[in-house]
């Protein structure tokens, strides 16, 4: 043993008068008092001058590999309760796999580019800087934030490999992405092409789905008439001989007025019917075109009366022109619109045609591209800051949102616009802005969810279904979630406007837009560059060095990749390129919050799905956000944000830690101060109960004072047969991620089955009986096992208690061999206890009598006819199987029930069953407190009971159940 952990007298009872006839007493430096806040921080220190990262490899060396691939948050800003939150839950992962007996090394990772630090380059340093400025104060700035959000990090007790993270600005990780990148045009899922991207003006970028954001907005919604240009054939649609006088307008409605300009198309639904409707506006005879259904609420809106003249299928209208609403205003728009069949019209709002705008919505562009529209006939006035091209007529100059108002005012003077009406709707925002976005066709970069790849196999779509029914989930439904996600969504957009991210270095033909022929061999080239001088070489780089004479043919593409394809690719830069020592490839488990299925879990089985034919995870395990106790998100506004500093710096990270572990993190993760206080009580509890362990083994040498478990006293195996079953059941909920039950069983062992049973019976027997006797030495040698499994399935949780706990517990062999730190131990290996599962039935069924005992002796006590149960003499009255329990125990049945004398009557029945308490007439032992009548019968010794004089100064009372 250690030399600071000698059995000495209580501390307490040092000031007051000793007594010639002492108990056991033992002490230990393991405080009652955690002080968290103030010590938390040495054993950080010492952490890391120890190196017990490293030390847990060297230990774990050879064991199967767990690898829990970290997703990388973002180089940006201090760690919030939510960084908190998953650190600790990757940390509880890590580390109960690591005493589970698996090497499970932890590579922490950071992604590094994008936008929000392009951003905040901006604000510090303005606008239009040289590109290379821009790289390097956006690296120098990433270092920092990355340096600040590590030492938040490791004071949380998250153990890793801090000194040597994965970092997507790595410049071997920057060239292996583009490698990556080039092995997926190489398989023929990379494409060029004009498409509609979510679009943001204030980004001037493309974004990914993961960007995109769902805010109401207020537009005006409008109805609109496209006049009639072909009136034969609307006649023979309608099968009327020709069709009645008046000016005809088939009607559309829409949200975006300024999509109006761009108009290319008109849409209908082939099965819809539709109706020719006569009225009447201003005197003057109209015809409209409605869906049928709507015709009634439609005249309503336009306040107009009217009546069906014929009706016919939205198929008979296919190939219709109709003249574009603003013909007369000006010859650009002096153009039709051919009607096309579409399905994706409804005619649950609105007039049952829509208008089609190809290169502002996806929808549009995809019915005009099948009906042969091509990409250089595509209306495209909008430019990438929100402004239409100067060249427009009528609106040339103005922001998109500016232009609604003059577009339906120029509409009204066409007579064609008949009704305007103010609309609240859900629309998309940018994440990062929060300013409201469009779709926009650009030429884009794009990964093809349905393209057959050169080897003829399965579409990314297919693969990455079929890789999403090979995953675990925890908690289950994030499979349909992810799996809702991919069978809808549309290409990946992989390209951006950007200048802080990996390049897609391509060289591009100045005239055709075609690849240089020679690309995957000049992006080989481009690499190396890149993995010696990051992705400034790119920018740095002159075409003639790698084209020749062919560089006066071909330009640098200027488009960065998306940032969700850094993170998404770290399979392949990270696992299996820059810590590859460290990693496997699949990875074991990604772990993030949910919104990770349409960012991270997300992009990464896209990516692995294209390089590898399957997901890069064996499992995905999704927790939720946290909120404050009413249910509400956590913001400055509010007042409710809880930072991790601030629980560290006065609570203790421990308490953080055992707050994680105690939620379900399956739902949303309620924090506030009141719930604090009730998890530092729930931290006390266990923490008292580690240390009442520590002081009674604290004079105790496994090597010389255990006793053989056939020797040891019956409650105390049957203590080592319940610990073991915790053990069993705790690692079963560590094997499924499932925490909050594991903190649940802890704190009800060491409160119920510790603290309100075994240890309540145990103290006599600690502090009574002879300091070397069996007796003594069987409760210790339960209590060292009964440590050594506690502290281990602790130590994921409370990581600094275990440790501090393990420092004064392992004694200088076992500390030494555990290479100073707990984190070095697996799951304990109990003795065989060959009764164990009879043990565990039996001390159940006598804890069932104990409470009813218990209760019987409460309220004796309430009506002052004793004062502690051992006053009492009990008399129990028991029939059948309870009383063949209950005289097992021959003269050990007092222990049980914390009684001076306790007895069992044997009745026929259970009618007759009873529990008697009598208050004791005998004297009360100075020592041991126990009243017996034997007291003062040696008169060497007149103040003690026979046992107390047995136990210090003769052979010792025998034991032999509790």
């Amino acid at each position: 043993m250690s030399d600071n952990s000698k059995p000495v007298q209580n501390k307490k009872a040092a000031d007051k008068p000793q007594s010639k006839y002492p108990v056991n007493m033992p002490d230990t430096p393991f405080p009652m008092r955690g002080d968290l806040a103030k010590r938390e921080p040495g054993w950080v220190k010492q952490w890391q001058e120890k190196k017990i990262y490293e030390r847990i490899r060297k230990a774990a060396a050879g064991r199967p590999k767990f690898v829990l691939h970290d997703g990388p948050p973002y180089a940006n800003g201090d760690i919030h309760l939510g960084h908190a939150l998953n650190k600790i839950l990757k940390d509880l992962v890590v580390k109960s796999r690591t005493i589970a007996g698996f090497d499970a090394p932890y590579v922490p990772g950071w992604d590094c580019h994008g936008m929000p630090i392009e951003i905040q380059i901006e604000k510090l340093y303005g606008k239009n800087l040289p590109t290379a400025e821009v790289l390097a104060k956006a690296r120098a700035y990433a270092s920092e934030q990355i340096d600040r959000q590590r030492a938040g990090f490791i004071r949380l007790g998250v153990l890793g490999e801090w000194d040597n993270p994965y970092l997507t600005m790595a410049h071997g990780n920057e060239a292996d992405e583009l490698r990556a990148l080039g092995k997926l045009l190489d398989k023929g899922y990379v494409y060029r092409g004009l498409k509609p991207v979510n679009w943001c003006f204030d980004c001037g970028s493309a974004l990914a789905e993961a960007e995109v954001e769902y805010q109401d907005k207020r537009d005006p919604a409008i109805d609109v008439g496209f006049p009639f240009a072909e009136h034969d054939k609307l006649a023979a649609a309608f099968s009327l001989p020709k069709l009645p006088s008046g000016d005809g307008f088939v009607v559309i409605w829409t949200t975006t007025p300024w999509t109006i300009p761009s108009n290319q198309a008109l849409n209908v639904h082939p099965e819809v019917t539709y109706a020719l409707v006569q009225a009447e506006r201003d005197g003057k005879r109209l015809l409209l075109i409605l869906a049928k259904n709507l015709v009634e609420s439609c005249l309503q809106r336009y306040k107009l009366e009217g009546s069906i003249v014929a009706t016919t299928t939205g198929e008979a209208l296919a190939g219709i022109r109709f003249k574009h609403p603003l013909h007369a205003a000006d010859k650009f728009y002096d153009r039709y619109s051919p009607v096309y069949l579409a399905d994706y019209v409804t005619t649950d709002s609105g007039t049952g045609v829509v208008h089609s705008a190809p290169a502002y919505g996806l929808e549009d562009f995809q019915s005009c591209k099948a009906h042969g529209l091509k990409d250089d006939e595509i209306l495209k006035p909008v430019m990438g800051d929100g402004r239409f091209a100067s060249t427009l007529p009528l609106f040339g100059g103005m922001t998109i949102w500016e232009a609604s108002k003059p577009i339906c005012n120029a509409l009204s003077e066409a007579g064609a616009l008949f009704e305007l009406k103010m609309f609240d709707h859900s629309y998309m925002h940018c994440w990062r802005h929060k300013t409201p976005i469009v779709y926009r066709a650009t030429s884009q970069w794009f990964a093809g969810m349905d393209v057959t790849p050169k080897d003829g196999g399965p579409t990314l779509r297919e693969t990455a279904l079929a890789g999403i029914a090979e995953t675990k989930f925890f908690p289950d439904w994030g499979q349909a979630r992810l799996q809702g996600m991919i069978a809808n969504r549309p290409d990946w957009t992989l390209s951006r406007q950007r200048q802080w991210g990996v390049p897609m270095a391509f060289f591009v033909h100045k005239e055709t837009g075609e690849l240089h022929p020679r690309t995957p061999e000049l992006l080989e080239q481009v690499a190396k560059l890149i993995e010696k001088d990051g992705i400034e070489a790119w920018h740095q780089l002159d075409p003639k060095d790698l084209l020749g004479e062919d560089a006066a043919h071909y330009e640098k593409n200027r488009d960065t990749l998306d940032v969700w394809f850094d993170s998404g690719s770290t399979h392949y830069t990270v696992l299996r390129g820059s810590h590859k020592e460290q990693s496997q490839f699949p990875a074991d488990l990604y772990l993030e919050g949910s919104d990770q299925h349409r960012g991270w879990f997300h992009s990464s089985l896209l990516t692995a799905s294209m390089l590898d034919g399957r997901p890069p995870y064996k499992a995905l395990l999704t927790h939720g956000f946290t909120v404050d106790e009413h249910g509400r998100k956590m913001s400055k506004s509010l007042g409710n944000v809880l930072s991790p500093q601030k629980i560290s710096d006065t609570l203790g990270a421990d308490i953080l830690r055992l707050w994680v572990a105690s939620t379900d993190y399956t739902s949303e993760l309620a924090l506030s101060e009141e719930i604090l206080k009730r998890v530092t009580e729930a931290y006390r509890r266990i923490r008292n109960t580690l240390r009442f362990l520590l002081a009674n083994t604290a004079d105790f040498d496994p090597a010389k004072n255990a006793v053989p478990v056939a020797d040891m006293l019956e409650i105390d195996r049957y203590a080592l047969a319940a610990t073991q079953a915790l053990q069993n059941d705790i690692a079963a909920h560590f094997e499924r991620y499932e925490f909050h039950p594991v903190v649940a069983r802890l704190q009800n062992f060491a409160s119920e089955d510790l603290g309100g049973f075994y240890l309540d019976i145990l103290k006599d027997r600690l502090y009574t009986t002879g300091v070397d006797s069996v007796a003594r030495r069987s409760a210790q040698t339960a209590l060292w096992h009964i440590a050594h499994a506690l502290l281990r399935v602790m130590a994921p949780i409370l990581s600094f208690t275990a440790e501090e706990a393990w420092a004064v517990f392992a004694g200088e062999q076992a500390y030494a061999e555990s290479d100073e730190t707990i984190f070095t131990q697996t799951l304990w290996t109990f003795p065989e206890i060959a009764d164990g599962p009879k043990l565990l039935a039996k001390y159940a069924a006598l804890r069932d009598v104990r409470a009813s005992v218990t209760k019987e002796l409460e309220e004796v006590r309430a009506s002052g006819a004793i004062g502690s149960s051992l006053q009492a003499e009990l008399t129990i009255k028991a029939s059948g199987p309870k009383y063949q329990l209950l005289a097992s125990l021959d003269d050990d049945l007092k222990f049980v029930f914390i009684t001076s004398e306790a007895k069992v009557e044997q009745v026929a029945s259970e009618a007759e069953e009873a529990v008697i308490v009598t208050p004791s007439e005998a004297a009360k032992c100075e020592r041991c407190w126990h009243y017996r009548r034997d007291v003062g019968s040696h008169p060497e010794h007149p103040g003690l009971c026979g046992r107390c004089v047995s136990n210090l100064f003769g052979s010792g009372e025998a034991r032999r159940f509790a």
